[in-house]
């Protein structure tokens, strides 16, 4: 089963349906969290949604519990709470991509995905990772061909993985190829 973290995100059910195409999909809202259901599940999904990883002391707690236990997969704000968890800082970037269609080159780090493979996703953030960012596990596995922003990361090691990008949107082409490796990983 996926247990999906719901940060009061309109994508957040276009998640579960995508997710719901691989496996049994347990939501709920960051507010009522279901334990019982979470310590069941095998992917933990942190959802997108609005403010910064600072605003959810709940999901950093869990992704603190459940780290290397299960799958944990990050999306958008769900990435950059990983990433907040991780001694990483996220920042306000220069410009805001709301709905916005861009390209991203998947890294030499990358385990899953083909080296230099270029993917259009979607995205709609306002943050970003600042750099340098250092991590012994966490590798920088996709970056923005434009502006080289770091997009996606992945830590074999643990099973935590992340996108900037929303997988689950129109506007990603291959979105449900990205999460079938992502969950078959």
């Amino acid at each position: 089963m996926i247990y999906i973290i719901d940060h009061q995100d309109s994508f957040t059910w276009n998640v579960v349906h995508q997710f719901s195409k691989f496996d049994d999909v347990f939501c709920t809202n960051y507010f009522d969290i279901n334990q019982k259901k979470l310590d069941q599940s095998k992917v933990i999904i942190l959802s997108s949604g609005p403010g910064s990883p600072k605003d959810y002391p709940l999901t950093s707690k869990i992704y603190k519990k459940y780290k290397s236990k299960k799958k944990i997969i990050g999306i958008c704000l769900g990435y950059q709470q990983i990433l907040f968890n991780e001694k990483g800082k996220i920042v306000q970037q220069k410009n805001i991509y709301h709905g916005y269609q861009s390209k991203v080159r998947v890294t030499n780090e990358s385990k899953l995905f083909k080296k230099n493979k270029i993917f259009k996703v979607g995205r709609y953030h306002s943050l970003k990772l600042y750099e340098p960012y250092k991590s012994n596990n966490i590798k920088i596995t996709m970056r923005c061909v434009k502006s080289n922003i770091p997009m996606a990361i992945e830590d074999q090691k643990n099973s935590v993985y992340g996108f900037q990008f929303h997988p689950e949107s129109f506007l990603t082409e291959n979105g449900q190829t990205i999460i079938k490796k992502i969950l078959s990983s």
